[in-house]
Formats: structure tokens, C-alpha cells, sequence
């Protein structure tokens, strides 16, 4: 399994600080992006391994197949501009 070649995809597990403070992040950001829990989805946990040195490191975000590894949302806006600026929301503040 890889990331989500087109868009953005945020790997996520209940009950983490820094996934929640990313994810309400991203939410007021009007970024479209599809999130994967990795304890309720193998598939996800083991691409999150894969990425992170055998880890299961979250938030960990694929932006147009390019990983990043519990980065800001300064990060994945930034990732977004250069690898899939067709995402980004018209008329953003």
C-alpha cells in the first residue's frame, strides 16, 4: 500500500495529542484530505511503518505520494503548494 498519489492523506490513532491538534488544524485550513485511523486499519498501519523507520508514528501525512512524518500544518500546507497546489481552496485566507 501507498500514500494517496493524488491528495492528502492524514494517518491517524485515537487518543493522540498531536494528531487531534492536526487534524483541527487542517479542518479550518478548507483542505480536502482523506484521514485513516491505523488502529482500525492494517493496511494503514503498515504504510505508516513503512515510512517511519518500522514505527507507528502519527500524525504521519502523504501529500500527492510525498510522506511526511508528524509534521505541522505549516508542513502540509507547504508540501501542498509544490506537489498538489490544484488542492488548494481558492480565496484562502
Amino acid at each position: 500500500m501507498t500514500g494517496n498519489d493524488e491528495g492528502v492523506v492524514v494517518y491517524w490513532r485515537p487518543m493522540c495529542p498531536y494528531c487531534m491538534k492536526l487534524r483541527l488544524r487542517l479542518r479550518f485550513s478548507r483542505l480536502r484530505y482523506t484521514e485513516k485511523n491505523i488502529w482500525a486499519d492494517p493496511e494503514a498501519a503498515a504504510f505508516v511503518r513503512s515510512v517511519a523507520d518500522g514505527n507507528e508514528t502519527v500524525p504521519t501525512v502523504t501529500v500527492a505520494g510525498t510522506s511526511m512524518v508528524n509534521p505541522s500544518k505549516g508542513q502540509v500546507m507547504s508540501a501542498v503548494a509544490t506537489h498538489a497546489p490544484h488542492l488548494l481552496t481558492k480565496g484562502r485566507p
